[in-house]
């Protein structure tokens, strides 16, 4: 099985993740159009309780297969691998089926009491299978980033994407006929689609890399020592780290309520207010989340590489790995913070033909950064063994959004809006927390440079991305916007090699990495 270095790992997930997103936008574009927004805001009212189910099935899982998987195949012990792989398979079958039984009994109850439309009643059902197959596909996941080998992973992600895409706007076309509730359904089932598909790429690319095993008696039998080992380990590591994604998924679910029942307390009637929340789970935080791409790879990548390190106690690789991904983060992010924030509108009218949308894209924009940097520093908390720190500063988070959203949203002069300044707040404050937990632990400071060279870059860009849209050198509105993007993001490039944020050797480096992924 073939192995990847921190920096090609991530550079085969970015590529992946690059794709995935911008192939991911077509449906996200073309859905909207063919179910509206309302139908947008059923297909999307299902998810938040489906992510509280899918943190309880997989939660830490993964991370602990992929620690423990780098761990033996650092001491060549192929058995205890094959063990840690069977016995979290095993572990995710059982939770995964359970789970999935449930929703299926309980669908028409939580889709009329719990999400508060039964409408949801027929997109709950659709979602249902997802559970039992996202839990095995995890434990597949976790155990090729432990091996080191993101490939399967990255090829998995693009054959879901390109089947969800097909299928989504087919299943939602073909059902709307008989309405808006069924189009979603219709919609959610080629999300399932996609699923099946990854899953089937998953299953296959293990039975072609899988390891020969060596004879190692009386290692791998049912009853061994060594497998309840393995389990105690597997339970002990993700535990923490399902608590800290429960608490993130539990809070999503109970937001989506609260902010549908704040919005009918402000006065807005039912349909306005599930379209409203549809409009920011399925359009705002998509592209907010469009450079999620690289930040996602740096997650992945940063565990098993941090896991090493802190075994060997490794602190200048510690600091050089979590250096490197937060660097990334930053200059890569914040071309599009300021993308989103100068041109949200005409952004939100030609993607999704809505441009009052651009009003919650724009209070986001300047609070993108906080969501980019948070992943892998949650990820290097969970590689260091503190999952429970990353816990304690969500619950913390959480805390403070929930009350603030209803405080807000429910007055009718905030509205929505007072959802997005909350939610805003909220990841503002977890990044702080997850950044000050690091450096605490480990001593950890990133330069002021970097961060005043990309303020630098930005207070460059911003301004002469706003010139070329909004002067009328010509009459196609279009033209205009992909000017002024194409202008912003150049003219942060040419700052940022000036400042030397970004310099000579970088690119060379990444050309030099781009032949050989292309290889």
């Amino acid at each position: 099985m073939s192995k990847q270095s921190f920096i090609q790992g991530t550079l085969i997930l970015l590529a992946a993740g690059i794709v995935n997103r911008i192939l991911g936008f077509i449906p996200r574009i073309t859905l909207p159009r063919v179910i509206g927004a309302e139908g947008i805001g059923l297909y999307q009212m299902g998810w938040p309780l489906l992510s509280v189910i899918l943190t309880l099935v997989t939660g830490g899982i993964p991370i602990a297969v992929a620690k423990l998987v780098a761990e033996a195949e650092a001491e060549g012990n192929e058995a205890r691998v094959r063990t840690i792989f069977c016995t979290a398979m095993a572990i995710s079958g059982v939770i995964s089926i359970f789970f999935s039984s449930l929703s299926l009994l309980a669908a028409p109850w939580i889709s009329t009491f719990v999400l508060t439309d039964a409408r949801v009643y027929y997109t709950f059902l659709c979602m249902t299978p997802i559970i039992l197959i996202v839990g095995i596909s995890s434990v597949f996941r976790g155990y090729f980033q432990g091996r080191h080998n993101m490939i399967p992973t990255a090829v998995s992600q693009i054959a879901e994407t390109l089947v969800r895409i097909v299928a989504v706007l087919v299943f939602a076309w073909w059902m709307l006929p008989r309405g808006v509730e069924y189009a979603a359904a219709g919609a959610m089932t080629g999300v399932l689609a996609g699923e099946i598909c990854a899953l089937t790429v998953l299953a296959l690319q293990y039975v072609q890399n899988r390891q020969p095993l060596e004879r190692v008696h009386g290692r791998i039998g049912s009853g061994s020592p060594v497998r309840r080992s393995q389990l105690a380990r597997i339970v002990k590591l993700a535990l923490p780290v399902t608590g800290s994604r429960l608490v993130g998924s539990f809070s999503y679910f109970i937001e989506s309520i609260i902010i549908i029942r704040s919005l009918a307390v402000a006065g807005i009637a039912a349909g306005v207010a599930t379209a409203q929340y549809g409009a920011l789970q399925g359009m705002i935080f998509p592209l907010l989340l469009l450079p999620g791409a690289l930040t996602t790879s740096l997650s992945v990548a940063l565990v098993p590489n941090l896991s090493e390190a802190a075994a060997r106690n490794d602190m200048k690789t510690i600091h050089m790995r979590l250096s490197q991904a937060l660097k990334l983060a930053l200059t890569a992010g914040a071309p599009f913070a300021m993308i989103m924030f100068v041109l949200a509108e005409p952004l939100c009218l030609y993607l999704y033909n809505q441009p009052e949308v651009g009003t919650m894209l724009r209070m986001m924009a300047p609070v993108a950064l906080f969501i980019y940097f948070q992943g892998p520093l949650q990820a290097a908390l969970q590689a260091l063994e503190r999952p429970g720190s990353a816990l304690m500063n969500t619950v913390a988070g959480s805390l403070v959004k929930l009350p603030l959203i209803y405080l807000l949203a429910s007055r009718p002069e905030f509205g929505i809006l007072g959802a997005v300044l909350a939610i805003n707040i909220n990841i503002v404050l977890v990044t702080m927390l997850h950044w000050g937990t690091l450096s605490r632990l480990l001593q950890f400071r990133m330069p002021a440079a970097d961060f005043l060279k990309a303020a630098a870059a930005v207070g460059c860009a911003a301004p002469i991305c706003y010139a070329v849209m909004h002067t009328p050198w010509t009459d196609i509105g279009l033209i205009r916007f992909a000017m002024a993007s194409a202008s912003g993001f150049a003219a942060y490039l040419i700052v940022c090699l000036l400042l030397r944020l970004i310099d000579r050797h970088d690119v060379a480096r990444l050309i030099v990495l781009v032949k050989r992924f292309a290889k």
